[in-house]
């Protein structure tokens, strides 16, 4: 089954470098794209149901990335939340507890990030599975 994630990212740069090496990944999907935090809530409210895992920026063009995060507290246990920034160690404890699962410096783990994407994909293949 394929995973559905929902990218929140202001840079063009980086949404498309983010983009790319996702497409990599098998069994995964984009399923939509915001800019700004108002973008972010109004697309995850109308589709509460409709993403697997959420990849985050705190700092957006307009509004915060943490906010966003705030805004899935009462997610489904199998959907994800992961913070991708410039300024993980020092937003890291902060994003956890605003209830984010996981948090990845942009410019310096990209690498653990993709990783971890893959193993949310593996994750919903043996729920599925099992199901």
């Amino acid at each position: 089954m394929t995973t559905h994630v929902y990218l929140v990212e202001d840079n063009l740069v980086i949404r498309h470098g983010l983009l790319a090496a996702m497409e990599d990944i098998a069994n995964m999907a984009v399923v939509g794209m915001a800019q700004t935090q108002i973008e972010a809530l109004e697309w995850l409210n109308k589709h509460p149901a409709q993403w697997d895992l959420l990849v985050v920026d705190l700092f957006l063009v307009e509004g915060s990335g943490m906010e966003v995060v705030k805004a899935c507290a009462a997610r489904r246990p199998t959907q994800r939340v992961v913070v991708l920034t410039n300024y993980a160690e020092v937003a890291s404890s902060r994003a956890m507890l605003g209830g984010a699962d996981a948090v990845f410096d942009k410019t310096t783990q990209l690498d653990e990030f993709l990783a971890y994407v893959e193993r949310c994909v593996a994750e919903g293949e043996t729920r599925n599975a099992d199901a």
